[in-house]
């Protein structure tokens, strides 16, 4: 039985070896990816004959196809990637600028609905995740990298290692999360009494 390998094109190749070089996640390259291949078959021709108006005339497209600013702005992304370091062409993207995202007040829960969903929660392990979750503010990925050795009870943080973006930072976590059952004084009203 012979197994071959996809054949990759002439251009995605060097635009994979650029991404890895820049050590850019699996996510970002394949949506890199997808931008370029969207222009191309849009285009109708191999992207490198592209032009400033082309790239123009795709925006437009975008725009006119309801395609949502957040989305138009990542195919930007990724075409500038293509064409300003891989093929050394950055006039093509020059003129293109982002699109302007609404800005909109995210939903946040009250402390009441936050202690609702936590004690709805039937696993002491996921209960945990979502107590230090809220009580420290972290991503689900910062919560499902922690480790034991990552919290500092002396100062109450929290060291997240490789948070967004890549970054070490410290999270301050609340001293209600530390204390075991049954310690916390008669008096509190902790939203976080589902670990204690």
């Amino acid at each position: 039985m012979n197994t071959s390998t996809p054949k990759i094109s002439p251009l995605r190749q060097p635009m994979i070896e650029d991404m890895r070089i820049r050590k850019l996640e699996p996510k970002t390259q394949s949506g890199y990816i997808r931008a370029v291949l969207d222009f191309t078959v849009w285009f109708g021709r191999s992207p490198d004959r592209a032009g400033p108006e082309d790239a123009r005339l795709f925006q437009l497209h975008l725009v006119d196809k309801g395609v949502s600013p957040i989305s138009i702005n990542a195919m930007q992304t990724g075409l500038r990637f293509f064409f300003d370091i891989t093929l050394n062409r950055p006039q093509v993207m020059d003129k293109i600028r982002s699109v302007r995202v609404p800005q909109r007040l995210p939903v946040v829960l009250s402390r009441e609905e936050a202690t609702r969903l936590i004690k709805a929660t039937r696993n002491i392990k996921y209960r945990a995740a979502l107590s230090v979750a809220y009580g420290a503010g972290l991503r689900a990925s910062e919560v499902i990298s922690l480790k034991v050795s990552d919290v500092d009870s002396k100062r109450n943080v929290l060291r997240i290692e490789q948070g967004k973006g890549r970054k070490d930072r410290f999270a301050l976590l609340p001293p209600i999360l530390l204390t075991r059952r049954g310690e916390a004084g008669p008096n509190s009203d902790s939203s976080f009494d589902v670990v204690r």
